[in-house]
């Protein structure tokens, strides 16, 4: 039977994501399922790189999204995504 991961920390947002997964290892996001079921496609990826989440704590890889026209960071630490909440510091 699996575990369910328990993680609380108010600062991070765990999402579901929609991602095309590449032969060569690599995946790319294409949209974020928000905590009550909304969609927002990503128009873009523009840089994806290792970094800490200085908001909400954390180390992964950092996707930096467009989504419409707005900015925003998808975070994927180990086997779950999450965004940092708006506001947060």
């Amino acid at each position: 039977m699996m575990e369910e991961k328990h993680y609380c920390n108010p600062d991070k947002i765990y999402v579901s994501v929609k991602a095309v997964f590449y032969p060569d290892g690599g995946c790319k996001p294409t949209a974020v399922i928000w905590e009550d079921g909304r969609e927002y496609e990503i128009n873009r990826v523009t840089d994806i790189r290792r970094a800490a989440s200085l908001k909400a704590g954390g180390v992964g890889i950092r996707y930096t999204c467009r989504v419409g026209n707005r900015e925003v960071y998808l975070f994927l630490e180990e086997d779950r995504w999450f965004m940092e909440k708006k506001g947060t510091r």
